[in-house]
C-alpha cells in the first residue's frame, strides 16, 4: 500500500510540475502572475529560467517514479531528495513571501514523499529478515 501511495504522490507531483513548466514556456505572463511577478522585458529571462528549472524537477520526479515502479533500490535517495527539496521550497516561500498555500502544497507533498519512502523501506527490511 505505501508503494502505491508513493507512486500516486509522484504522479500528481509530476503532473503539477509539468503543468507549471509548460505554463512558464507557453504562458509566461500567466505563470509569473501566479508567483506574484509582473511579466515584462525585464522578467522574460526569469520566466525562461523558471520553465527550465521546473522541467528539471519534473524529470527528477519522473526518474523517481520509474525507479519506484520498477522496484529498483536507488529510488529512496531520489524520493528523499525530492521530499526535502519540496519541504524547503514550501517553507522558504512561506517565510519570504507569506504564502501559506505554497507551504501547504509543497511541504505536504514533501512530507508525504519522505513518509511513504520511509514506510516502503521499513516494509522491505521486515520482509528480508
Amino acid at each position: 500500500m505505501p508503494r502505491t501511495l508513493l507512486l500516486a504522490v509522484l504522479f500528481v507531483a509530476i503532473g503539477l510540475e509539468l503543468a507549471l513548466a509548460a505554463g512558464a514556456f507557453y504562458a509566461p505572463a500567466f505563470t509569473l502572475a501566479k508567483f506574484g511577478v509582473q511579466y515584462g522585458p525585464a522578467t522574460r529571462f526569469l520566466a525562461y529560467l523558471t520553465g527550465w528549472f521546473l522541467l528539471f524537477v519534473s524529470l527528477m520526479a519522473l526518474l523517481a517514479f520509474g525507479r519506484v515502479w520498477q522496484g529498483r533500490p536507488g529510488y529512496a535517495g531520489l524520493c528523499y531528495l525530492l521530499g526535502w527539496w519540496w519541504i524547503g521550497i514550501g517553507v522558504g516561500i512561506y517565510i519570504q513571501f507569506g504564502r501559506p498555500e505554497n507551504l501547504l502544497l509543497d511541504s505536504l507533498k514533501g512530507l508525504l514523499l519522505i513518509g511513504l519512502t520511509w514506510q516502503c523501506q521499513a516494509r522491505r527490511l521486515v520482509v528480508r529478515r
